[in-house]
């Protein structure tokens, strides 16, 4: 439900103040069951990943707008190159891995896996960065309010993909104990 949403979003954008509702309740449910099931396996690992996420954010968002992290656009093309790279290895190894080859060692908890799962926490956290300055551009530019629901709706996507990347941080660091 939620990836369809987001899907429709996307692409229709004047829907969005109708669609981020129903997008962030279905990924609140979603995200309760995954939550409940790491929960489950690792004690303490939500609190943890929703610590992680939250102050990520605020310590983002204050060097945002204190001038020390700017968009220009270089940085911009930097984020999206990278998110684009990290969501075709995971296209890669979720269609590997229907046919039996996954992609080796990014997934477990050993030392690549970890320093994969660290290089997408980073990235998922500068695309914050992206979205603050799409939403400043926005209001800037007097953009129609259905904008301001299409960023809200960005942002909560970021934040989605950061706490599950934390997350399955965490885990991986967990179970090497």
């Amino acid at each position: 439900m939620g990836l369809i949403t987001s899907l429709v979003i996307c692409f229709r954008h004047t829907w969005a103040p109708t669609l981020a509702p129903v997008y962030a309740l279905a990924e609140g449910l979603f995200l309760g069951g995954v939550s409940a099931s790491f929960e489950a396996q690792y004690p303490g690992i939500v609190i943890q990943a929703v610590g992680g996420t939250f102050g990520t954010l605020a310590g983002l968002l204050l060097a945002y707008q204190s001038g020390l992290i700017k968009a220009t656009e270089n940085f911009k093309l930097g984020i999206v190159a990278a998110t684009g790279g990290i969501c075709l290895v995971y296209l890669i190894s979720m269609i590997g891995s229907f046919f039996g080859f996954p992609i080796p060692y990014i997934h477990a908890a050993g030392p690549i896996g970890i320093g994969f799962s660290l290089v997408v926490v980073v990235i998922a956290a500068l695309n914050l960065v992206l979205d603050f300055d799409y939403i400043e551009q926005a209001a800037d530019r007097g953009a129609p309010k259905y904008l301001e629901w299409y960023g809200a709706f960005a942002l909560m996507v970021t934040l989605v993909w950061l706490y599950m990347e934390i997350l399955r941080l965490l885990s991986k660091l967990r179970s090497r104990d």
